[in-house]
């Protein structure tokens, strides 16, 4: 077997749906904007799907999961890690995506990648520690993803979540749910296409999804974490 095609095998493994990261538990806003009635047909998904992956995941995301997969050490992981804390402005969204990213590098430390358990005794440690991007890029690098391939599975991985957020919210079918990848693949792709520049600013205008998720708890019954 070619060491392409277990890559290959590698990144259909962390893409899948039944991998356990702990992404399940998040809509990333969805569900405050369904409630409030401003997110109610596919194309509102769509629209709010490609508003996450434009303005916040190509803007932030994607430069912390680059430096993370590029980074040289533990020391060098929580300096990126400290970064994303500060730079996500919103508690729920920065609690979401601590918890996300500690259920991934659990998930890899008890599959055996010596990185993800070095790093995940330093993120046990440091309540600030363990964002999602980050842990993404340390746990693809460590699986043996390139940066094109992490960086890919890092936007099919927020797409898939959300897909799956709004298919549980019943804001779409499992049909639909098929047509809005294939209807934002050729958005992921132009993004995909663009150089990161990881020296880069990092930078986010996601709004209405902030305000969503900061209202959450004025709600009496939520099925997601954000």
């Amino acid at each position: 077997m070619s060491a392409d095609t277990q890559r290959l095998l590698t990144a259909l493994q962390f893409a899948d749906s039944a991998f356990p990261s702990g992404g399940f538990a998040f809509s990333w806003g969805l569900e405050g904007l369904q409630a409030d009635g401003l997110v109610t047909t596919f194309d509102d998904v769509a629209e709010i799907v490609a508003e996450q992956l434009r303005q916040r995941w190509a803007t932030m995301d994607r430069i912390l999961l680059a430096r993370a997969h590029a980074a040289s050490g533990n020391d060098e992981l929580a300096r990126i890690d400290v970064t994303a804390e500060v730079a996500c402005t919103s508690e729920q969204l920065r609690t979401g995506s601590r918890r996300a990213g500690r259920a991934l590098i659990g998930m890899a430390a008890r599959l055996g990648y010596p990185g993800a358990l070095s790093y995940r005794a330093v993120v046990t440690a440091d309540e600030r520690l363990g964002h999602l991007p980050v842990v993404q890029g340390l746990v693809f690098r460590e699986a043996g993803l390139d940066g094109p391939t992490a960086e890919a599975l890092g936007a099919w991985s927020l797409l898939n979540g959300l897909t799956s957020a709004a298919l549980r919210l019943g804001l779409i079918g499992h049909v639909q749910a098929q047509q809005l990848a294939i209807t934002l693949r050729p958005a992921v792709a132009a993004l995909l296409d663009r150089e990161t520049d990881r020296d880069g600013p990092l930078s986010s205008f996601t709004p209405l999804i902030d305000i969503a998720v900061s209202r959450r708890g004025r709600r009496d019954l939520n099925l997601f974490a954000t």
